[in-house]
């Protein structure tokens, strides 16, 4: 999810050790006068939204929930989603449990990521499929956070329903765009991300999510109106890229680059990624990575490539566009290969046996494969963003975030281009 936190510790949530599906959200501890001075009225949901949240509590959860009156029920708003809204909802602290029930719970409800129309006037039938193919993602989605919930690697289910579900709440805090670069982080991400793509998930083995979703993205892309001046300005520069082109070279190039299909995450940023409460100062195992929304079976490529584009934005900044982005920060050859050995010693059995040229071998193909899949990382999220600058309500800089990626892609393909040549030169130059 790509996300941007307000209020300081209020973050994501988590699975197991392993990860945390389509993550409930995490909050660090904090005292009562800390929680009191970073709450205010705008902390709260409107009445109507504060009803439903009670009912589900209520209907979902077990012991005290049941004989919660509405009055006493506590909610407030965990801002930092982009893609869903999402709330810490609680007991009363003078509430006696009666059993085993959670004293709160994360409440997701869907948000504008999920809707595939983002124009009116279009046809009813385009609209119906429409709807059927954001109802089939919802579908998914809950089915993959149910597994990994069964199997211990995520957040507990407490509740679903069309509009969301209730999730556990884990005390953490996410990691911050520095610390994807400090060695033992990046190593651990690496092996989770290892142990990530070693599952067997019960969908589509067939990599057409990268590809098919762009397509999807970029069909909606170039229908959008905006009645924003500013807006207007920024998409006319967009479509004077020849974006269904640039697609196409970039696919062809991607397709003539071996990359191993596996179950993805797809979104490893820094807010994916929690830090757990008391496992600071723990050599391994003090990481989880979290929310799944994007996840499917997909290129090896895409996500390590992802995650090195993600070093480069900080999405904790507070004022408009609410992101940063430092084209710098990218890891160098040195920070990309101690990733790549983290990472293969935990997703090929034997790897650590090697000899020093055959890892050596494997690494330098893994550079070249995960840096040209980098490029769809760009272009996916930019992409992406433009049509959230149509559809979401969330206050973030959607058109400021496309052009960032848009300028990175242009840069890294240039930089890609110097390496490119001579070296695969059955490739169309992109």
């Amino acid at each position: 999810m790509k996300t941007k936190f307000v209020c300081a510790d209020e973050i994501p949530n988590s699975l197991g050790l392993l990860i945390s599906s389509a993550g409930g959200l995490v909050s660090s501890q904090r005292s009562s006068e800390e929680e009191e001075n970073c709450r205010t009225k705008e902390d709260e949901p409107d009445p109507r939204t504060r009803r439903k949240a009670y009912r589900w509590c209520k209907e979902f959860l077990p012991g005290a929930w049941r004989f919660l009156e509405e009055e006493r029920f506590q909610i407030t708003i965990i801002r930092g989603g982009l893609s869903n809204m999402l709330f810490h909802c609680s007991l009363p602290e003078e509430e006696i449990c009666l059993d085993n029930e959670p004293r709160s719970v994360l409440l997701r409800l869907y948000g504008a990521i999920l809707q595939m129309s983002c124009n009116k006037g279009e046809t009813q039938e385009t609209q119906r499929e429409n709807f059927f193919q954001g109802a089939a993602a919802m579908v998914m989605e809950s089915v993959m956070f149910a597994i990994l919930a069964e199997r211990s690697l995520g957040p507990r289910l407490y509740g679903i329903f069309p509009q969301g579900r209730l999730e556990q709440f884990i005390p953490s805090r996410k990691l911050e765009t520095e610390e994807l670069s400090f060695p033992d982080i990046s190593a651990e991400i690496a092996e989770k991300m290892a142990r990530f793509h070693c599952m067997s998930m019960p969908f589509n083995k067939e990599p057409k999510w990268l590809f098919g979703t762009m397509e999807k993205y970029l069909k909606q892309v170039l229908k959008i109106k905006f009645t924003r001046e500013s807006h207007t300005r920024k998409l006319n520069k967009f479509l004077g890229y020849n974006l269904p082109t640039e697609m196409a070279n970039l696919r062809a190039l991607l397709e003539a680059t071996p990359s191993p299909v596996v179950f993805c995450h797809n979104d490893c940023q820094e807010g994916n990624v929690l830090l757990l409460d008391g496992m600071e100062n723990s050599e391994k195992q003090k990481l989880m990575l979290i929310d799944f929304e994007y996840s499917s079976y997909n290129y090896r490529g895409f996500d390590l490539g992802n995650h090195f584009c993600e070093w480069m934005y900080d999405y904790t900044y507070e004022k408009f566009p609410f992101f940063k982005a430092n084209f710098s920060n990218y890891p160098t050859k040195k920070q990309q290969l101690h990733f790549i050995s983290s990472y293969m010693t935990e997703f090929q059995p034997g790897f650590e046996d090697l000899s020093n040229e055959e890892k050596s071998k494997i690494a330098n193909e893994m550079l070249i494969e995960v840096n040209r899949f980098a490029l769809a990382s760009h272009f996916f999220w930019g992409l992406w963003s433009i049509v959230q600058a149509k559809i979401s309500s969330i206050e973030f800089g959607y058109m400021e975030y496309a052009m960032a990626r848009f300028d990175a892609y242009f840069l890294h393909k240039k930089k890609l281009g110097l390496i490119l040549v001579g070296v695969v030169a059955h490739i169309p130059a992109l």
